[in-house]
């Protein structure tokens, strides 16, 4: 099913990390003079901030609050470490709640000293500790597949069949999934794999961005859309298939565009949203 035009910008969301040379005022203040609805928050910019202020501050710039970036990176041999990652994540959580958002979003993590297979049951026990938090605070927690290239210490949750795999065995209204294509572009089962999360009704989050050929980094060199090869259209057919018709969240880490001119830059993400997305 060929996707829907994106004749204006009422789900365009996009993260503070994409624009990251701005403060979060600032971006606020762009975001919404261009007409963008949507944002999400990276917790680096909430470091010496009135959280709850910050939040009213964006609602009143008319931004919605998509999500928090991020918690995870629960896996660690050392069993005191693990409950640092646990509290810091109810901390997360915490703030989630006082931005009044209510999507966390968990870059899960992995430890390169340890099987993948014992990182991924510590991510699952943590998360299963959560759960109780999570549901006082009414924050959803959403669990991001990362590119194979990370599995050794961002995430050893590396597809989309993992991540559905333990929200089904957590089994839990406040876990989900986040879709970043950034991440799972590759994957010949990702079509198969975004229906079931449809099914399951655990599609919590939709990020954008392109891969550039070549890459010259694998974490900071992500492309504007259009830039790469990934078929986004293609890709968000899909996800719209399964019912989702949340914010479309532009998730871009580029040495290159935070070097250039930030307007000028967002003004390229909003032609390259109506363009290639």
């Amino acid at each position: 099913m060929k996707p829907k035009e994106l004749t204006d910008l009422s789900q365009l969301c996009i993260h503070t990390i994409t624009l990251k040379p701005w403060s979060i005022e600032e971006a606020a203040k762009k975001f919404s003079a261009s007409g963008v609805k949507g944002i999400t928050v990276w917790r680096d910019t909430l470091e010496g901030r009135n959280i709850k202020q910050t939040g009213k501050m964006l609602r009143e710039h008319g931004l919605t609050i998509v999500s928090l970036c991020r918690g995870g990176f629960f896996p660690n041999k050392d069993a005191g470490k693990r409950q640092v990652a646990i509290d810091d994540n109810r901390r997360a959580i915490d703030e989630a709640a006082e931005l009044e958002t209510s999507i966390l979003v968990l870059v899960c993590g992995a430890d390169p000293s340890q099987p993948l297979e014992d990182s991924r049951k510590q991510i699952q026990d943590a998360i299963e500790a959560l759960l109780p938090d999570a549901e006082s605070a009414g924050v959803r927690l959403a669990i991001e597949p990362l590119h194979p290239m990370y599995a050794d210490s961002r995430s050893a949750i590396n597809t989309l069949s993992q991540a559905n795999d333990m929200a089904e065995a957590v089994h839990s209204p406040w876990v989900g999934l986040a879709v970043d294509v950034y991440h799972l572009w590759w994957d010949p089962c990702l079509e198969k794999e975004i229906k079931r999360c449809g099914e399951n009704g655990n599609l919590l989050a939709f990020h954008v961005c392109d891969w550039k050929v070549p890459t010259t980094d694998l974490l900071l060199d992500r492309g504007l859309m259009g830039e790469g090869c990934i078929p986004l259209k293609q890709i968000r057919g899909w996800v719209e298939e399964t019912g989702f018709n949340g914010f479309i969240e532009v998730e871009i880490f580029s040495n290159a565009w935070w070097q250039k001119d930030q307007s000028e830059f967002l003004n390229k993400i909003i032609s390259a949203y109506r363009e290639y997305v």
